[in-house]
């Protein structure tokens, strides 16, 4: 199966939330798509990030991950996604902030350049753990992506309001409308 890595792909607001969302219904077993186990989508996301992403000013043109490096850079996502999670929803994360720390240094010691997928995912993730304002990092309420609320007043509830929020607020109006004419 091949993917497009839309600008919608990138709505986590930080390269290392994007990579983490890179499997898609992640708590859906039956329905779950990692898309980075797909042959080439690793290389085309590291393209489309270096488009997308909005650390792309931080971390330039980035790099595939070598092959010797794609198993750092997925168990570096599982890391992130497992620490950030835990992290947004108020649950202890001591260990799993120690498996992140363990996953970036893992991810930087090989990387053959600082552009690399593996190298720029760890650097997101740290400058994350560290970042002032916790509470600004979400789960999507629809497909469970992480992201980024960067709104004024927090109030940001999806990970794109033009997918996500478009499909949220179509199906409440299908059921209110089914309901009318019930």
């Amino acid at each position: 199966m091949t993917f497009s890595w839309t600008p919608h792909r990138f709505a986590g607001g930080a390269l290392a939330l994007d990579v983490a969302n890179s499997v898609i219904l992640r708590f859906d077993a039956a329905r779950a798509i990692d898309r980075f186990a797909e042959h080439g989508q690793m290389d085309a996301f590291a393209a489309a990030a270096s488009t997308f992403s909005a650390e792309k000013a931080l971390f330039g043109e980035l790099v595939a991950a070598p092959p010797e490096n794609r198993q750092v850079l997925i168990a570096l996502r599982e890391a992130i996604d497992r620490y950030f999670r835990r992290r947004i929803l108020g649950a202890d994360n001591r260990q799993f902030l120690a498996d992140l720390l363990d996953a970036a240094a893992d991810a930087l010691r090989p990387a053959a350049s600082e552009r690399s997928l593996e190298a720029a995912t760890a650097r997101s993730a740290l400058a994350l753990i560290s970042a002032p304002q916790p509470e600004r990092m979400k789960i999507c309420g629809n497909c469970g992506w992480l992201f980024l609320d960067k709104s004024k007043n927090r109030s940001r509830m999806w990970c794109d309001m033009a997918v996500c929020g478009n499909r949220v607020k179509a199906s409440r109006h299908y059921r209110k409308q089914k309901e009318d004419h019930s």
